[in-house]
């Protein structure tokens, strides 16, 4: 079974709470930041998507913590496609602690597919719905500066 694709990134400072952990609200942008590089890793930039009339919204993201993160530590963002609909698709995304492998928090999202000119749901193109579903294996970009 291939690998998924993976985004690693370092928690900063300024993204702890005085309890020392990840603040809850960081794993959103987290996220967000991680599915930006999904999909530049699958289209080339997200500008490819809306040169073909689309675009992509959020409409569900449910998160689920098993353990904290901490100042400095790497997290890798493991997304891997989930059900592709007609109008929407789903991803999983599991952050891991790198030097440990602990799991640190889950999230599903789903994205609806709008028209970019006029606005509103459209049908998941083929060559869109081939890419979503291929996703990405194999796939580690990283910005966390992490060495072994």
């Amino acid at each position: 079974m291939p690998e998924p694709f993976e985004y690693r990134l370092r928690v900063r400072y300024g993204e702890c709470d005085t309890q020392g952990v990840v603040f809850n609200a960081r794993y959103g942008d987290y996220v967000d930041i991680a599915m930006n590089e999904y999909i530049r890793t699958l289209f080339g930039d997200y500008q490819r998507l809306l040169d073909q009339g689309v675009d992509i919204q959020v409409v569900n993201l449910n998160q689920n913590w098993h353990a904290p993160a901490h100042f400095d530590d790497v997290l890798c963002a493991r997304i891997e496609p989930g059900r592709i609909g007609n109008t929407s698709f789903g991803l999983h995304i599991a952050f891991v602690e790198y030097r440990e492998q602990r799991l640190v928090m889950t999230a599903d999202i789903t994205y609806v597919l709008i028209d970019a000119r006029v606005g509103g749901k459209t049908p998941i193109p083929e060559a869109i719905r081939r890419q979503l579903a291929d996703g990405a294996p194999e796939t580690v970009i990283s910005h966390a500066g992490e060495t072994g």
